[in-house]
This record gives C-alpha cells, sequence and structure tokens, in this order.
C-alpha cells in the first residue's frame, strides 16, 4: 500500500471530526434561534459596514482612493487575524470533555475554531463587496486572482499566529491579557488604515516587514489596480509564514501532551 493511500482514511477521518467540531460551534456560540449561523457572517458584516458609515460620515479619510473600497479592504483584513486568534485563547478548556474521544485532538479544537473565524469575515467581505459594487458605491475589482491570492497569504499568516497566541495565552492568564492590549497596538500598524506609499521612506522600511502590511497592500493592488502603488514583498511573506507554523505546531503537541497527561 502506498504512503498516499494508508494516509488518506486519517485525512477524512480527522476531517469528519473537524466538521462535527465546526458545526457543535456554530451551535454552541449561535444557537438554533433568530438567524442562528448567520450571525457568523452577518456580525462582522455589522461591523465592518458600521465603521465605514462613520469613516465615511467624518471625512475622516482624505486619500485619493476611493472611501467605501478602502475601508471595507482594511477593516475586512483586520476582521481575518484578530478574530482567528482571539477565538483560539480559549479553545482546549470548553471542550476538555470531548478530548476522550479517540479521533479529537487540541489540534482540530485549534483548527475548527480558525476556520470558522476566517469563514466568516471572507464570507461577509465577499456578501459586502458584491452589494457596494452593485449598488455602485464601489468599482469592480481589477485582479480577482492578485485578491484571491491575498486572501489566502493573510488567512495562512493568521492560522500560525492562532495556534502560536492561543496556545500561550490557553496556558498563561497574564499571556491572554497581554496579547489583548497587543492586539490594540498592532492595530494601526496592520496595514489596514493606510499604504505603504503614504508614508515617509524610513517608516516604509520598517512596516513594510509587518507581514499583514504585505497581505493588505497586495489586496488593495487586486482591488484598485493601477490606483495604487502597492508596496510588499510575497517571498518573505511566505518564508515568514512557513516558518511561523513550526512554533505553532511544535505549542499544540506540547499542550496536547499536558492535556493528555491530566
Amino acid at each position: 500500500m502506498s504512503a498516499t493511500a494508508s494516509v488518506m482514511p486519517s485525512a477524512k477521518s480527522q476531517a469528519r471530526v473537524i466538521g462535527a467540531l465546526l458545526m457543535r460551534e456554530i451551535l454552541t456560540r449561535f444557537g438554533r434561534h433568530n438567524i442562528g449561523f448567520m450571525w457568523l457572517f452577518v456580525e462582522p458584516m455589522m461591523f465592518t459596514s458600521g465603521v465605514l458609515i462613520l469613516w465615511t460620515s467624518l471625512g475622516l479619510h482624505s486619500a485619493r482612493l476611493p472611501m467605501v473600497g478602502f475601508t471595507l479592504s482594511g477593516y475586512a483584513t483586520v476582521l481575518v487575524w484578530r478574530n482567528a486568534i482571539n477565538r483560539c485563547g480559549d479553545a482546549v478548556e470548553p471542550n476538555r470533555a470531548l478530548m476522550h474521544h479517540r479521533n479529537v485532538r487540541v489540534i482540530d479544537l485549534f483548527a475548527a475554531r480558525i476556520i470558522l473565524e476566517i469563514a466568516g469575515a471572507t464570507i461577509s467581505f465577499l456578501i459586502l463587496a458584491l452589494g457596494l459594487t452593485l449598488t455602485g458605491l464601489m468599482s469592480g475589482p481589477d485582479d480577482v486572482l492578485k485578491m484571491i491570492f491575498a486572501w489566502l497569504l493573510l488567512a495562512w499568516f493568521s492560522f500560525d499566529m492562532a495556534l502560536i497566541i492561543g496556545s500561550v495565552t490557553a496556558l498563561s492568564e497574564s499571556a491572554a491579557r497581554m496579547w489583548h492590549v497587543l492586539s490594540y497596538l498592532f492595530l494601526p500598524l496592520s496595514g489596514a488604515f493606510f499604504m505603504v506609499a503614504w508614508l515617509p521612506r524610513y517608516a516604509q522600511n520598517l512596516v513594510i516587514w509587518i507581514p499583514t502590511v504585505s497581505c493588505t497592500e497586495l489586496l488593495r493592488e487586486g482591488l484598485f489596480g493601477v490606483g495604487v502603488m502597492a508596496h510588499y514583498k510575497l517571498t518573505y511573506l511566505v518564508v515568514v509564514n512557513i516558518a511561523l507554523l513550526l512554533p505553532g505546531l511544535l505549542l499544540i503537541r506540547y499542550i496536547a501532551a499536558r492535556v493528555e497527561g491530566e
């Protein structure tokens, strides 16, 4: 039997486990009443729409880029990394009883929550972008493939960071409080509120090393096309994503050993 043939049954089994955990998470968080699981993407849509209305009404955006597209693309990226990371801090404790099942592993608990948050942010972004485009409030994207690539890179980075920070905060309540503060400090540096080209040269040379900045710049280049001068480091971003995955998996393995030992 080939290695691929032996791995496939295990992969299918774990996919079913993650699928079941996804459904359980949806029912636990949103219930069966009112609009139920639709809150998964309605909630981030409401948040993004509120910020969009606020920025537009107050005229806080003075650049030449279209206000609607700029705001939507910025806050959509924030929702991906922020929600994915924040939801993983308590992924283990509420689900300890599930660890008695042979096929349920700690990595499955994290993966289910990360997938759920990224899916919610993605659906809300697509619905808002489509609705704003159809109503004429936003121009259609210039390069959809470039936007998809940027989104996938951002999702990958968010997955890695969710494993790392989620594991650390699960181990330490102090770390959880520290991340809560650091996430707000990171927000203005994430690339959501500026284009790299708007900054002084010395600032450009610094912020370009922040992974989320490259993701957001690439996303906006795909959205606006020649209307922006985007700056990003794709090779660096891929290397960072690969490098962050290893410590994330090692931390998950450490948590799994602690849970099984208790």
